[in-house]
C-alpha cells in the first residue's frame, strides 16, 4: 500500500505539552511527517479532542505541496475516530489509513524522531495550560519554524539497516532539506516544483529565524502577576 519513494505518505503523533503531569487540561501538538521527504507540519491543538485533531489535520494538509495520499498514526483514539476517517474517505480519492502494532513505538520512527526537533527544541517541557496559546504557536510552526527547518535545514534520511552479528548497521543518504528531496526528479509536478522553488526564493532564512526567536518570546513570556 504505502509507496516509500513517493512524497504523500505521513506519520502523524501528538506531543503532550503537559509539564509531567497529564491531568487537566493543556496544550498538545501534532506533528506529520511525510515518509519519502521529511516535510514536517505541525500544529497546537486544545486538549486532545477529535474535532481540534481533525482541524489541525486539515490545517496542515492545506500547507502540504504535494497530494496527502496517506496516514499512519499510533492507535490513539484522536487519529482513529469517525471524524478523521470521514474526512479521508469521503473525497474524490480516498486517502489510506493505517495505524501501528500496539506497544510498538518504532512503526512510526520517524515522526517519533521529530518530536524533538519540532516540538521539544522549540517549547521545552513545561505545561502550556492557556487555550490562548494554540493560535500563536500553530503560527509560528505554521508561518515561520516549518518554512525555516523544511527549505534550509538538512536533515538524515536512513538508506538502509542491516544486521551484522549481534548489531544494526546503518547507512544514511547525504544530508538534504526537505525541499531538496522534493525537487528530486518524480516528486512533483513541473508546474508544482516550479511553484514551489518561487516560495524557497522568496524565504530568507536569517529573517526566519528573527521571526522564530520574537514569536517564542511572546508565547513562552510568563504572565504579569
Amino acid at each position: 500500500m504505502w509507496e516509500e519513494n513517493k512524497a504523500g505518505w505521513l506519520e502523524v503523533d501528538t506531543v503532550a505539552l503537559c509539564g509531567g503531569s497529564v491531568a487537566g487540561e493543556f496544550v498538545w501538538m501534532v506533528d506529520g511527517v511525510d515518509y519519502a521527504t521529511t516535510w514536517v507540519e505541525v500544529r497546537a491543538i486544545w486538549g486532545r479532542g477529535q474535532a481540534g485533531t481533525l482541524a489541525a489535520l486539515q490545517n496542515m494538509e492545506a500547507c502540504l505541496p504535494f497530494a496527502l495520499l496517506g496516514l499512519d498514526s499510533d492507535n490513539g483514539g484522536e487519529f482513529l475516530n469517525h471524524h478523521v476517517m470521514n474526512w479521508l474517505q469521503k473525497r474524490p480519492r480516498p486517502v489510506f489509513m493505517t495505524r501501528s502494532r500496539p506497544w510498538k513505538k518504532d512503526d512510526n520512527a520517524h515522526v517519533e524522531q521529530k518530536n524533538w526537533t519540532w516540538a521539544r527544541q522549540l517549547l521545552g517541557y513545561g505545561r502550556l495550560e492557556n487555550p490562548e496559546l494554540v493560535g500563536p504557536i500553530s503560527a509560528l510552526y505554521r508561518e515561520v519554524w516549518a518554512p525555516w527547518q523544511n527549505f534550509f535545514l538538512p536533515c538524515l534520511k536512513l538508506e538502509r539497516k542491516w544486521r551484522e552479528g549481534s548489531h544494526w548497521r546503518k547507512r544514511y543518504e547525504p544530508p538534504q532539506t526537505a525541499y531538496q528531496r522534493l525537487c528530486a526528479p518524480g516528486m512533483l509536478a513541473l508546474k508544482d516544483r516550479r511553484q514551489l522553488r518561487e516560495r524557497y526564493e522568496s524565504l530568507d532564512p536569517f529573517e526566519l529565524k528573527d521571526q522564530v526567536e520574537e514569536k517564542l518570546k511572546r508565547i513562552l513570556q510568563p504572565k504579569p502577576k
